[in-house]
């Protein structure tokens, strides 16, 4: 029966979203395209099964730390896949702008050059932002995560600049994939920097499990007490509230010094 359940939970955790959908299209002789559940996003997904794996092995208190703690796991992984593809989006755009100086300046027209920094992004859907940005330059971008907007609006405002001005277009789309290295070699010196802080929360928050695999080590149960006596629970309780709340306070520290 168990096993039934987390099968069915997984099966609809694992259910096909939207992005499976424009990916296959529509099937032949079909104008529509099938109807599908709303994705589930991932630290929902880590935090029910971790849960239904701490129901089975343990008591409902514990599976109810462990969903939380996998909850938190997978958004913080989330939110790092996040920024390094805002990581590459912006690399990709500086690669663009790159290509559209050049063909700007080998004397292609700008619906040429516009299309092969497009395709010189690597990224499908920046390429197309950067399309917009310079030949629509009055239309508002497209909502991008990170500082893909920022950067799409500056190069929007770049090309009206030009435009107006009178200015050569490749000058200033070379002046904003300048600005764009520049920034992302500060990001990266600021992560460097900030390696060492990282790998010490890190090492830190891995002590209390060290040490319950210690105790088990040397014939006590101390899983068995915390799980099984009141005090042990609520000790359980209070541990993993503050293990969180320092995780939580070192995150903040260090994403106030990479801002």
């Amino acid at each position: 029966m168990t096993g039934a359940l987390l099968l069915g939970v997984a099966s609809l955790l694992l259910w096909p979203g939207r992005r499976t959908a424009d990916r296959l299209g529509p099937r032949p002789g079909s104008g529509a395209r099938p109807v599908l559940l709303h994705p589930v996003r991932p630290p929902v997904m880590a935090a029910v099964l971790a849960g239904a794996a701490g129901a089975i092995v343990s008591t409902p208190l514990v599976a109810v730390l462990a969903g939380a703690g996998a909850w938190a796991g997978g958004r913080a992984l989330a939110t790092r896949r996040a920024a390094a593809r805002v990581d590459a989006g912006l690399r990709g755009l500086a690669d663009g702008l790159a290509a559209l100086a050049a063909e700007l300046r080998s004397g292609r027209s700008l619906d040429a050059a516009a299309a092969a920094a497009g395709s010189a992004c690597g990224d499908t859907a920046v390429g197309r932002s950067l399309l917009r940005a310079v030949r629509t330059p009055e239309v508002a971008p497209p909502d991008l995560p990170g500082e893909l907007d920022a950067a799409l609006a500056r190069t929007a405002a770049a090309t009206r600049l030009s435009q107006r001005t009178g200015c050569s277009l490749a000058a200033v789309a070379t002046a904003v994939e300048d600005d764009l290295r520049a920034r992302s070699r500060h990001r990266v010196e600021l992560r460097a920097a900030t390696a060492g802080p990282r790998a010490s929360a890190t090492v830190l928050a891995g002590l209390p499990v060290l040490g319950l695999l210690m105790g088990s080590g040397v014939g006590a149960d101390p899983w068995s007490v915390l799980t099984t006596t009141a005090t042990g629970q609520v000790l359980l309780v209070a541990g993993a509230a503050l293990e969180a709340t320092g995780l939580a306070w070192s995150h903040h520290l260090v994403q106030r010094a990479l801002r």
